[in-house]
């Protein structure tokens, strides 16, 4: 990707979003399935990728795919979407947040960053967090 790709900045173009709303659906079908394979490929393959989780600070896809094959879950990976947020801008960058709920734990906020290259959508960074509840 080189400079004078971004500079078509429009927001929400409707074939953009439909494309980022496909693949992020694809990712979460492959999260609650875990499924690392589709996990591992939907990750840039770079030193330069970022996820934060729950209890983790990952930098590079190396150490992100390292943490994804050691995860076991501890229960049921099933979680409800609510209020998500797909901005694209222009037709290689976008973001998507989303709040999800599993049975038992605090409210869970997910916020990916999005590019697309030759071989499509991939995460270039990614935050999870829960909020926490005053007792």
């Amino acid at each position: 990707m080189n400079g004078a790709a971004l500079t078509d900045m429009s927001v929400n173009l409707p074939e953009v979003v439909v494309e980022v709303v496909a693949v992020f659906d694809r990712y979460e079908t492959a999260l609650i399935a875990n499924d690392v394979a589709v996990l591992d490929e939907l990750f840039w393959d770079s030193e330069y990728t970022v996820r934060y989780g729950i209890a983790e600070i990952l930098y590079g896809a190396a150490a992100i795919r390292v943490w994804r094959q050691a995860f076991v879950p501890s229960g049921s990976m099933a979680r409800s979407l609510r209020n998500r947020v797909v901005t694209t801008f222009g037709k290689q960058f976008a973001t998507v947040d989303v709040e999800f709920i599993r049975d038992g734990q605090p409210v869970g906020r997910q916020s990916q960053t999005w590019v697309r290259f030759g071989v499509g959508w991939r995460v270039v960074s990614a935050h999870v967090s829960m909020l926490q509840v005053e007792s």
